[in-house]
């Protein structure tokens, strides 16, 4: 900001510059030069207030742009505004944000910014300028610039993140001269800090939002699994009293009969709340360690669902992660896990968990009917469960790569890669990676 205000001010000098160079300016035109400028110098502060305070997105894109507007503009001549356009990386490639002077047709229009200024000022990072942007490559596909005969293209950038470009092009090529280039880095610095705030903010927001809908299908999930389970066996122990209570007088000997079959169903529906209040929280997890809870966790399958659960675990897993994402990959297990139990009719299930350097890579493997993964995903918006949702999610949360095979009659196999440190994270999801 001192920046901006300090080179419109030295713009006040002007009429001292006249002077020395033998022209004389009029005082009454001194004077209203100097009340352009100091209003020049008020909007100016106000804009750049306004674009540092906001955490809007679309608000940062419209103020930046009326800055640039507002800075690149000489009262003192009589010439045609600029046009101006931010451009953002979707999809990897760039796409128009925001514009002035663009068509409707150019917002639509996509840059790969593989070629021409706009490559160059991605990959050094600095202010590139094309004396012929009807020539370029790239911005040639952008109808408005072609009658420009000057186009600035800007990096955004924080540190080693590439956010997008910003654009400015003027039909005289003399336009840009040196004092307007470095004004318009400082411009472009004010709008990198301000947008990178917003972005910082939305993301904030998004995973608040993400977190809140985790929470409530942790609840909806609770809800089924209470709904299908206990609620259903209370509802069959009541009914059973019942009956016996009216069996009691006709045939004591069958009454004894029912008696203990109830008996049983009542152990199993606590063996049950059981199971849920561990998954809700494994408290061996805390005291003991991932592999103990995992051992708990097998034991409980069997118990409860006579499902067999075999556990892999390498030594030292618990000195590998912190409390927090050994607990995310807790209940990774935990959800893939009950999906083998609920939909594979698995007889067994492998947990295996196995170090690769900076690398921990756990699989989950059963010997069920398997799947067509490709027509899961496909319909899986029209389906109720969202066990892979689920695994997806945690998956993120721990920077890990999720991979799911499976084929009809072939059983199961999901795996999760995860990184131990930030460096092991960015190969992680480039295209190709194999653990």
């Amino acid at each position: 900001m001192g920046t901006l205000l300090g080179w419109l001010s030295g713009q006040q000098s002007k009429s001292g510059d006249d002077k020395k160079s033998g022209r004389q300016v009029p005082a009454v035109d001194r004077e209203k030069q100097l009340e352009r400028e100091i209003e020049r110098l008020r909007i100016v502060n106000k804009l750049t207030g306004a674009l540092n305070s906001t955490l809007s997105y679309e608000r940062v894109l419209s103020l930046a742009l009326d800055l640039v507007d507002e800075v690149m503009i000489d009262p003192d001549e009589s010439t045609t505004r600029p046009k101006s356009a931010i451009l953002l990386f979707d999809d990897d490639q760039l796409q128009v944000a925001i514009s002035r002077g663009l068509s409707q047709a150019d917002m639509r229009t996509r840059l790969p910014g593989r070629k021409g200024v706009v490559a160059e000022a991605l990959t050094t990072g600095e202010s590139t300028i094309s004396l012929q942007p009807s020539q370029d490559p790239e911005l040639r596909r952008l109808t408005a610039l072609q009658v420009s005969r000057v186009v600035v293209c800007m990096p955004l950038s924080a540190g080693l993140k590439m956010y997008g470009v910003l654009l400015v092009a003027h039909r005289k090529q003399e336009y840009f001269s040196e004092d307007r280039l470095q004004l318009l880095e400082a411009v472009a610095q004010q709008i990198m800090i301000a947008f990178q705030n917003a972005r910082l903010y939305s993301e904030l927001e998004e995973e608040k939002e993400r977190i809140v809908e985790i929470q409530e299908e942790a609840r909806k999930k609770l809800a089924r699994d209470l709904h299908d389970g206990p609620t259903q066996s209370i509802s069959a122990i009541a009914m059973r009293i019942n009956f016996t209570r009216k069996l009691l007088e006709r045939d004591p000997q069958a009454t004894l009969e029912e008696l203990e079959r109830i008996e049983e169903l009542a152990r199993r529906t606590t063996k049950e709340i059981r199971q849920m209040l561990f998954t809700l929280r494994p408290l061996a997890l805390e005291s003991q360690g991932l592999d103990a809870a995992l051992q708990q966790l097998a034991d409980k399958m069997q118990e409860t669902y006579q499902e067999h659960v075999h556990i892999d675990t390498f030594d030292g897993i618990d000195d590998t992660m912190e409390l927090n994402r050994l607990g995310v990959v807790f209940y990774i297990i935990e959800e893939a896990v009950n999906n083998a139990r609920k939909h594979a009719n698995a007889k067994n299930i492998w947990v295996k968990l196995r170090r690769s350097g900076d690398l921990v890579v756990l699989e989950v493997e059963d010997d069920g009917v398997g799947f067509n993964v490709n027509e899961i995903q496909q319909n899986y918006d029209q389906r109720g469960s969202l066990g892979m949702i689920n695994l997806q999610e945690r998956t993120d949360l721990i920077s890990g790569l999720l991979e799911i095979e499976s084929k009809p009659g072939s059983g199961t196999c999901i795996k999760v890669t995860i990184p131990l440190t930030e460096e092991a994270a960015e190969p992680l999801h480039r295209p190709g990676f194999a653990a």
